[in-house]
């Protein structure tokens, strides 16, 4: 209410009838709504421009009001009525772009105290009920204008972080085998043209994988021999070259990690004449 209030005491001196200051209301929630006064009359006059202030012989007739705004984004141009019927008044707001009407009747003694024209505290009566009845009946109607912002300081859209698909997670998903040495073998790009028949020039697997199951190779760590098996006492440090053939005094002392070579012997493995 406080730029009403400074509205109302400008125009104080012209403000000689009730319904003057009804209509003051009224054009202050038009402006508070996005709306500037362009001027009086249906027609457009020279010079005009936005304002929030009443335009110059706005009250001239105490029957009839015409007064012409524009929305603050340029969009609309409203041409207001109001006409005075006995002790109401009935405005009539024209959209000139869609050629939508919206109207409304406001009985002037229900609002305005004719006693106190040139008190602003105690002129208007039922403020908050005059309001609502002007917003929504002239104004909601035809759309209120949204208020112009600095591109500047408009917030930045968030960037839509896309869902998971569902190969990120899947609990049935068999993971990769690994070899327990963590050294996963050199297999051949089943795809290169060049590596077919690889394996058959390289049955043992020395750059590829081979034809031949060898399960002291198939990833588990093998034991070192240790050539003092079966002595009583242990060789002398340096007795075996490292890399030496060398064949131990006796069998190991321990089984050797991995797969059992006996584990699934072929059958009639015991036969002598096999």
């Amino acid at each position: 209410m406080a730029g009403l209030e400074l509205l109302y005491a400008s125009q104080a001196p012209g403000l000689r009838r009730p319904q003057d200051s009804l209509l003051c209301f009224v054009h202050w929630q038009l402006v508070t709504h996005q709306y500037r006064a362009l001027g009086t009359g249906d027609q457009p006059g020279p010079n005009e421009r936005k304002s929030e202030l009443l335009p110059a012989g706005w009250n001239a007739n105490k029957d009839l009001y015409t007064l012409r705004y524009e929305s603050t984004d340029d969009r609309r141009e409203l041409l207001l009525k109001a006409i005075m019927v006995d002790s109401s008044m009935i405005l009539n707001v024209l959209d000139c772009s869609s050629q939508q009407v919206a109207d409304l009747t406001l009985t002037v003694a229900d609002y305005i105290d004719p006693e106190h024209l040139d008190d602003f505290h105690r002129v208007y009566k039922n403020v908050e009920e005059l309001q609502t009845r002007v917003v929504t009946g002239i104004i909601s109607p035809l759309g209120a204008p949204k208020e112009k912002t600095d591109p500047k300081k408009e917030p930045k859209p968030e960037k839509k972080v896309p869902p998971a698909s569902t190969q990120d997670y899947d609990p049935l998903r068999i993971p990769p085998w690994q070899p327990l040495g963590g050294r996963q073998p050199s297999w051949p790009d089943p795809r290169d043209p060049f590596a077919v028949g690889g394996d058959d020039l390289d049955p043992f697997g020395g750059r590829r994988g081979g034809m031949i199951a060898d399960p002291l190779r198939s990833g588990f760590r093998r034991p070192l021999i240790d050539p003092s098996s079966g002595l009583p006492n242990r060789l002398p440090p340096g007795a075996v070259p490292p890399g030496a053939r060398f064949d131990p005094f006796g069998p190991g002392g321990g089984r050797p990690a991995g797969p059992d070579p006996d584990h699934l012997p072929p059958p009639g493995y015991d036969d002598m004449f096999m």
